[in-house]
């Protein structure tokens, strides 16, 4: 007979610690024990800083006030991400959070496009987004609007520790038991092999029937304790190491995040209010950590305000990230290099996946295999995303970009790429977080440009079609005189 679930064990805090904890307590509120472990003598990772749109959901389900939330997390907003020397030098483009355009009939909008761009039109894909266009003049505001036309889709750039404490103090009044200690020992089944409970250094003992892992790459319970294997992609995605500093704030905030590609990787800046984060990921194949660290100090736009540190990691997932009564949630599950801002994403995804799926009289394994197999194809279309950037580049200028862009790659990943080459289409998988628009202003940012387009796009005249891209170009300019500059958004919005 299955044992129904009375207590889950939260080991490890952090963003991923306190994201789980809370939404376990505001969706099962008391049938279920909520209590997690964590030390303050452990560091967290805590880069994490940038995010994508689907944050909101989360803090909204939460009842988080987002006022309070972005004083709490010294928060600013996030409208895209720019690439920059990533197809090649002195060459940049946006990944918005935008869909570009308009709903136009059949086809999607890029085929309207691709047809006047073949008879002479100039505009960009681009100027007719909305998010870019406030970009370009770092500009933001809340419109109050139901036209799909006037959408601006954001997320935010935030403090993640800061984050991880603000939700210890909501999930703690909220009913979740937070126990300081470090885990000595992890007391297993002899019978079935399932953790029974948890030894604590100072000798406290904390007994569940689920237990999320949540104690970033160590992975104690998954992989040190239930031995579960991680699957490397570091073949496909190189880079082992990461240098994170801490800056100055600017005089003015920039409504997104840079991303900067160098010789042997790339470099971010994340803006927040008080300072700025920046880093710099490379592999340590084709770099040492003493070349990257002058690259990365050498091209701050501010003052250091705290040491360089250095971060490890190996690319790759977790085979099962729930195996036998552990769900792997976090660093622990598996990880992926910030270029897209998922790793607080991968956490709010694999939170939700196991309230949908979870085993309220008991577990079994159709119900693990299914979480397994949607956080499978989940990783492996972030981690597709991510090869794309790097492997369609046009740089000459080192190994590292040469090697990246004569790899050979995931099957899915390669038919993406030669159907959008083709006819200008994208087929999306199931799980995969990123929409048609972002794979669109990818593909083309890094110089895919498909050689037909949807015959749909033939219909209107050449005239007519002319004028309607020109009425949409118009249209996405008439929201800018009503929005602010970034930093008097926020002081208009904070109060502060």
């Amino acid at each position: 007979m299955q044992q129904a679930i009375k207590k889950v064990v939260i080991a490890g805090g952090g963003t991923a610690g306190w994201m789980t904890a809370s939404l376990l307590r505001k969706v099962l509120g008391k049938q279920v024990e909520v209590e997690l472990v964590e030390s303050e003598d452990i560091g967290i990772i805590g880069v994490g800083e940038a995010t994508i749109p689907p944050i909101q959901t989360f803090n909204q389900f939460l009842g988080i006030d987002e006022k309070e939330f972005l004083r709490e997390t010294n928060g600013t907003i996030k409208l895209a991400i720019k690439f920059e020397n990533w197809r090649v030098k002195g060459e940049s483009y946006f990944h918005t959070f935008g869909a570009p355009g308009a709903n136009l009939g059949f086809c999607n909008f890029q085929h309207y496009l691709m047809r006047a761009h073949q008879n002479g039109m100039k505009k960009s894909l681009w100027d007719f987004d909305l998010n870019y266009l406030c970009c370009r003049g770092g500009v933001f505001n809340k419109i109050s609007t139901q036209n799909p036309m006037f959408d601006i889709p954001y997320a935010y750039h935030f403090d993640s520790a800061l984050y991880g404490k603000y939700l210890r103090k909501l999930s703690e009044s909220a009913g979740v038991k937070r126990t300081e200690g470090i885990i000595e020992h992890i007391k297993q089944c002899e019978k079935t092999g399932n953790i029974l409970g948890l030894q604590l250094k100072n000798g406290i003992q904390i007994e569940g029937d689920l237990f999320v892992d949540c104690t970033g790459s160590r992975a104690l319970l998954t992989q040190k304790t239930l031995g579960v294997e991680y699957e490397d992609w570091s073949h496909w995605l190189p880079a082992d190491s990461a240098l994170a500093v801490q800056t100055d704030r600017f005089d003015s905030t920039l409504p997104y995040t840079r991303s900067i590609a160098h010789d042997n990787g790339w470099q971010w800046r994340i803006p927040l209010t008080n300072r700025n984060g920046n880093g710099i990921v490379y592999s340590s194949n084709y770099t040492d950590d003493e070349q990257a660290h002058d690259r990365l100090v050498n091209n701050l736009d501010s003052k250091a305000v705290n040491d360089v540190r250095k971060i490890s990691f190996k690319t790759g997932r977790t085979k099962q990230q729930w195996h036998k009564n552990v769900i792997a949630i976090g660093l622990s599950s598996g990880f992926l290099e910030p270029l897209e801002s998922t790793s607080i994403h991968l956490i709010q995804s694999a939170v939700v996946r196991l309230l949908k799926l979870f085993p309220h009289n008991g577990i079994t394994q159709s119900v693990i295999d299914l979480y397994n197999q949607e956080s499978q194809v989940e990783y492996e279309t972030v981690r597709d995303f991510i090869i794309l950037h790097y492997h369609v580049n046009e740089r000459t200028d080192s190994d590292f970009w040469i090697d990246m862009r004569e790899m050979a790659i995931p099957e899915r990943l390669q038919n993406k790429i030669d159907v959008f080459a083709a006819v200008g289409n994208m087929f999306n998988d199931q799980h995969d977080i990123f929409r048609d628009a972002s794979w669109l202003q990818v593909m083309l940012g890094q110089g895919i440009n498909p050689q037909d387009y949807h015959p749909a796009a033939n219909v209107p005249s050449l005239e007519q079609l002319n004028e309607t891209l020109d009425k949409i170009a118009e249209a996405k300019q008439q929201p800018l005189s009503k929005m602010l500059p970034h930093d008097e958004f926020l002081k208009h919005y904070l109060g502060a």
